[in-house]
């Protein structure tokens, strides 16, 4: 007889390249203003700003395939595309040089935003929660280990919406790079096998209409495409 009072929810996981494997999620964290031109893009400014981070639940990573659901709660549903960073090992107060020894691989996300519901939790001073961790809102395309990736520090990243290029950028111009990204989460938390990072996104986000296309990729890692469903 099971000791829980109810059925434990499904493992959330995404799925690995060229293979039936899955990695399992065990957290979702995100990196905000990443990119200086993103940054300045959001009125900020980014020579003064230290990362910063946000989280989504496990269960918001679908595939990046498909059809994608138009959240409820918002008109103005913004994609920020980003590179992921998949963990697989753990550790605390990781130095910047031994950081990426923790990376199993990496692959591609939408970091999906309820841009409305965000400006006016930024006015309020409130948090973002509700404008970034609702169902579906980290689409991710499948992912590929370090062995066969390697550590990306340079490559383009795009996304375009009804082949329409709207995001545009290269991973050189991250403003803290994966190994600093993965140092300065480890100093909050245990960084565990199984979370993932969402690094962050270039200029161009904007808004996302029902039955658009959005495709994109990050050169060398990964590309996806799906479809936005209908409004709720």
């Amino acid at each position: 007889m099971s000791k829980y009072v109810i059925t434990p929810p499904a493992q959330a996981a995404v799925a690995v390249a060229e293979t039936a494997a899955l990695f399992p999620i065990r957290r979702v964290f995100c990196v905000g203003r990443n990119y200086a031109a993103h940054a300045r893009e959001m009125g900020n400014d980014p020579s003064r700003e230290p990362p910063f981070f946000f989280a989504k639940p496990s269960d918001a990573v679908v595939p990046a395939s498909g059809v994608v659901p138009y959240p409820s709660l918002t008109d103005n549903l913004h994609h920020e595309i980003e590179m992921v960073v998949a963990i697989g090992g753990s550790g605390r107060n990781v130095p910047v040089e031994q950081a990426l020894s923790l990376v199993w691989g990496y692959g591609v996300g939408v970091d999906l935003t309820r841009r409305d519901v965000q400006d006016v939790a930024k006015k309020m001073s409130r948090p973002w929660d509700w404008a970034k961790g609702f169902d579906a809102s980290a689409p991710c395309g499948p992912l590929l280990p370090v062995d066969k990736v390697g550590h990306p520090s340079e490559g383009r990243v795009w996304l375009e919406v009804n082949g329409e290029v709207r995001q545009e950028g290269d991973l050189n111009e991250l403003i803290w790079p994966v190994a600093d990204v993965i140092s300065y989460i480890s100093q909050s938390v245990v960084l565990q096998p199984g979370d993932l990072i969402y690094t962050g996104t270039p200029s161009g986000v904007g808004a996302l209409q029902p039955g658009d296309v959005v495709s994109g990729g990050v050169e060398g890692v990964g590309s996806f495409e799906f479809t936005v469903g209908p409004k709720p």
